[in-house]
């Protein structure tokens, strides 16, 4: 090793996109290298050191990369992203290079892009409601300035035009300054395409800070990409006061990427094949949502994943749904009956909802609509499952009531597809699905709530 510019000449070895170096004594873990090899420079970052030997991931495409003729340069800087103000409107890739053919945003700051969850003594409580525009969430699973929802859905339902509806169309309320992350992690050509497509269509990318890792990017560049939107986010969010939401998908490709890269270190694996540590790497990502008490601005998280084999209880979504405040959960029934956004309102669940509803938020009709309307949808689910047994002409009429505000609140309700609804709107049709049933009926909203109804009515 070269001690003065820390240069080592020739690696010990190569398993896929790691790289073995020996007899490196002052190598910093998270140090950013440079790696040539017959005239290509790529780049590295050390992730794991063993006295004199570390293990470095290539940040670029290994094939070719002959150990004996590699040359690393350790450069003594972490992993940092250039942020400013001006990356709103931009497109970058998975590390934060622009890839819209602009120069790169003039940097305010150069931040690491491993940061750290939020202190726990200055969070704040999440609070205030994030418009979505999207009736299932805004009138049943209300999401919350500095919560973390995550978007649970099943391979070939539509998550991605899902998350592209809520960069489209989330929006605060009041008129406080609102900006959106977006962040794709190994997107297919035509689904690329098409989020850009949709951001230029609904006039949001100046808006919008996009990056998108593609599915032949390095799978490394994957394990990056979350890092860098959420560092972004956090510029944006409490360098400039904006509320901030962050839409990450897919997740399920980061939690592949990280085994692919816990294999090639070898490392014991744990449940399913992926490393015991994804729980404690997922927190990393997902605790770098909130608001810090004192401080305008605030980052909302709405990860996106894919539950392999449509299991609930698979490692992703099992230790996902441990670290957030809930879960959208999206439903092929649903879907194969033409329902978008495919929605289950029953799985579902806000764990902040009551934070960001009421007067003064949305309004005083708003959580007690919420909870009549899930009470007689999942009687109604009950009485559907009883009709395929018995027969639809053997049930009677409080049974009939019940199936009917079911498949109304399936088709009317949920099943609204692209339009924007505001949450008034969304009020409104509730009401509207209560309407056939007497008041005794409606045992979850309070007396004084159907007496005003009654008044506007008038």
């Amino acid at each position: 090793m070269d001690l003065v510019t820390r240069r080592v000449r020739g690696a010990e070895g190569i398993a896929g996109p790691l790289l073995f170096l020996e007899g490196v004594p002052r190598a910093r873990l998270g140090e950013i290298v440079r790696i040539r090899a017959g005239g290509e420079e790529r780049r590295g970052q050390i992730i794991e050191l063993a006295g004199a030997r570390v293990a470095i991931q290539v940040l670029e495409e290994t094939r070719g990369l002959a150990p004996a003729r590699a040359e690393v340069t350790l450069t003594g800087e972490v992993a940092a992203l250039g942020v400013s103000r001006g990356m709103l409107g931009r497109v970058l890739d998975g590390l934060g290079r622009p890839v819209d053919g602009l120069p790169p945003p003039i940097a305010e700051a150069r931040l690491p892009i491993h940061g750290a969850a939020l202190n726990v003594t200055r969070r704040e409580k999440p609070a205030d409601f994030i418009e979505t525009g999207i009736s299932a969430i805004d009138g049943m699973n209300t999401l919350v300035r500095g919560q973390k929802l995550p978007v649970f859905s099943c391979a070939g339902l539509p998550a991605g035009r899902l998350a592209a509806q809520l960069v489209c169309q989330a929006r605060v309320r009041g008129g406080e300054r609102f900006a959106v992350v977006f962040a794709a992690m190994g997107a297919p050509f035509r689904e690329y395409d098409a989020y850009l497509e949709a951001f230029r269509r609904a006039g949001v990318l100046d808006r919008t800070v996009v990056f998108l890792n593609r599915a032949e990017d390095p799978p490394i560049e994957r394990l990056m990409t979350p890092r860098c939107a959420l560092t972004c986010a956090e510029h944006l969010a409490f360098g400039h006061g904006l509320h901030v939401l962050v839409v990450l998908t897919d997740m399920t490709s980061y939690c592949e990427a990280l085994r692919e890269v816990a294999l090639a270190r070898e490392e014991v694996p744990g449940r399913r094949g992926y490393p015991g540590y994804m729980y404690t790497d997922l927190a990393t990502l997902y605790e770098r949502a909130g608001r810090i008490a004192g401080r305008p601005g605030s980052i909302t998280q709405v990860p996106v994943l894919t539950m392999p084999d449509d299991d609930l209880t698979h490692p992703i979504p099992d230790l996902s749904g441990y670290i957030t405040e809930g879960q959208i959960v999206l439903s092929r029934d649903l879907d194969r009956r033409g329902v978008y956004p495919p929605i289950d309102v029953l799985p579902s669940l806000s764990r902040l909802m009551g934070l960001g509803v009421g007067p003064g938020r949305t309004r005083a009709d708003h959580r007690p609509v919420a909870d009549q309307l899930y009470a007689l949808y999942a009687r109604g689910r009950d009485v559907r499952r009883m009709a395929a047994i018995v027969g639809a002409a053997n049930l009677g009429e409080e049974e009939r009531r019940l199936l009917e505000v079911a498949d109304r609140f399936e088709r009317e309700l949920v099943g609204q597809g692209d339009a924007f609804r505001s949450i008034e709107d969304t009020l409104e049709l509730g009401w509207k699905l209560l309407a056939p049933f007497p008041a005794e009926a409606l045992a979850r909203i309070p007396a004084a709530v159907l007496e005003a109804r009654r008044k506007e009515a008038r």
